[in-house]
């Protein structure tokens, strides 16, 4: 599940990255920013049901004590 998660938060820090890339490059003219945003939202919402699943089959255990 760590990897996994690791996974996630690599490909939403691209995602961020290329956003500004393209920002820069293309000057606001391309819709190409809003894209990369908006897969970062996607890729960000996935990670949180992902892993509010996870506690509930308890592959994630919850707090000791």
């Amino acid at each position: 599940m760590k990897i996994v998660v690791i996974i996630f938060v690599l490909l939403i820090l691209a995602s961020l990255g290329s956003a500004l890339f393209f920002l820069i490059s293309d000057r606001g003219q391309s819709k190409r920013t809003v894209r990369a945003l908006a897969l970062r939202v996607g890729l960000s919402v996935t990670l949180f049901l992902l892993l509010m699943a996870s506690y509930y089959f308890g592959l994630i255990p919850g707090r000791l004590g």
